[in-house]
This record gives structure tokens, sequence and C-alpha cells, in this order.
């Protein structure tokens, strides 16, 4: 491989930062306003596991400050873990990560 400097580094070192991203596991305890804005940029930025603790429901009043939740997660009574489960793997595979 060549190595090319890039604006921030070589694209060796921006390959080897993505695998590590890649190969890294995070736990996410809490999916309020911070949790769920930390859960969507670590799935975007491509970290390769990543598990949600929260054992509360989404609720109405949650909504206009937690991002990942709308309407059909209260409508659907889902838990706040599942929501946002369901939601991240639609963004993972859109390839917005």
């Amino acid at each position: 491989m060549i190595d090319i400097p890039g604006k921030y580094g070589s694209l060796r070192s921006e390959k080897k930062a993505r695998n590590r991203l890649a190969s890294s596991r995070v736990l996410l305890i809490g999916l309020g306003a911070l949790g769920t804005v930390a859960a969507d940029q670590m799935v975007r930025a491509g970290v390769g596991f990543l598990r949600i603790i929260d054992r509360d429901f989404v609720e109405l009043s949650n909504l206009q400050r937690q991002s990942l939740f709308d309407e059909e997660d209260i409508q659907k009574n889902l838990p706040k873990a599942i929501a946002a489960e369901g939601k991240l793997r639609t963004r993972q595979f859109l390839g917005s990560n």
C-alpha cells in the first residue's frame, strides 16, 4: 500500500483507524438526550459492536430531545433500547455510518 499524506494524516493511518473502530466494542448505558446522539454517532463512525442498556419506554415527552425516537415507537409501546436498535440498524445498512 502506498502511504499518501492527507489533510489529517496518511491513508494508511486512516484505514488503520477505521479498522480499529470496526473492531471496537462499546457499552452505552442510557438513551436520554445525550445517549441517543452518542449511539447515532458511534454507529455512523463505524463502531463494530454497540450494546445499549436502557429499561425505559419511549414516551411523548422524550421526543423533543431524544432524536432516535418518533411517534411510531410510542404507538408500538417499545422500550428505548429496542426502538433504538431498529433505527440504528436501518441507518447502518443504508450506509449512513
